[in-house]
């Protein structure tokens, strides 16, 4: 195998190479069109472009009636399950 490359090889690189370059620069264009049409730069989005944070739900509130019938639940759940321990051991 030769380790030069041959001229036929060299120029139909150069050839490709100047052929995508050509592509780039039409596509960039086309890019830069469709930007101004949308009004933007480029570079970072707007700022109003930016989602807002939302609020967190309203936090429950619970009345004293309803807050004494959970603990008065809960005591009778804990009770029973004294029992229950009391009586296996």
């Amino acid at each position: 195998m030769p380790r030069t490359k041959s001229l036929k090889d060299v120029s139909l690189l150069s050839a490709a190479l100047e052929g995508l370059e050509a592509q780039k620069q039409r596509i960039e264009e086309q890019i830069q069109q469709v930007q101004s049409l949308l009004g933007r730069r480029r570079g970072r989005p707007p700022a109003a472009a930016k989602p807002k944070p939302e609020k967190a739900p309203a936090k429950r509130r619970l009345s004293a009636a309803a807050r004494r019938r959970i603990a008065m639940a809960q005591k009778r759940r804990w009770a029973a399950f004294r029992r229950r321990t009391a009586g296996a051991a």
